[in-house]
């Protein structure tokens, strides 16, 4: 099987966001999309890694922001390249408070959703949320940015690397060592040993 094939698939790029008690987070993904029009219902699918995704299974909440062709890499790296059990995200961005209570990114997003829970389906490595929206707003018409707009407009062209090692072809983190191990896990995207190449 050609994995390739899975990359030509569209997907766009949004900030998910949840608050439990006093504590705000979020990270990236690709995974959100409308299922029904009516009710207006979307899903998203987590890693459970993710610290995000324990909040969202908790509360039963979450935002998306969605990101435009006017993100920039920091926004990525801000949110996607770090785990909210480590830092807090809510520091050193710009960000508003839905009615629901939860924060969304207003720099270089386009539109928020703002979502319920009302059923959660474990697909093993991911949970996948099904959620009614119940708030959505716009917030200005750039375009949305697509995950292959990414590649090819925001994230920033890998270095020429000398050393021996791995890269990660979804975040660019670099393994170094002659060997990947086969059950290596990205520590930043989470993605397995497949999605890294030789330096």
């Amino acid at each position: 099987m050609d994995e390739k094939a899975m990359f030509k698939l569209s997907y766009g790029l949004f900030v998910v966001t949840a608050r439990e008690g006093e504590k705000d987070n979020g990270c990236i993904t690709n995974t959100v999309q409308q299922v029904t029009v009516t009710p207006n219902r979307i899903t998203v699918a987590v890693n459970k890694a993710n610290y995000t995704c324990g909040m969202i299974e908790r509360t039963k909440k979450f935002n998306v922001s969605i990101l435009s062709e006017s993100a920039v890499f920091d926004t990525f790296k801000h949110w996607g390249f770090q785990s909210g059990a480590n830092v807090d995200k809510a520091v050193d961005i710009t960000f508003s408070r839905a009615d629901n209570g939860v924060i969304y990114v207003t720099e270089g997003v386009n539109a928020v959703l703002c979502a319920e829970v009302s059923q959660i389906v474990d697909l093993g490595t991911h949970l996948l949320f099904i959620a009614d929206v119940s708030d959505a707003f716009v917030l200005n018409e750039t375009p949305s940015a697509t995950y292959a707009y990414y590649h090819k407009n925001i994230k920033p062209a890998p270095q020429a690397q000398k050393k021996k090692g791995w890269v990660c072809t979804i975040c660019g983190y670099i393994y170094e060592g002659e060997t990947l191990p086969d059950d290596f896990i990205c520590p930043l995207c989470k993605h397995p040993a497949s999605d890294f190449k030789a330096l």
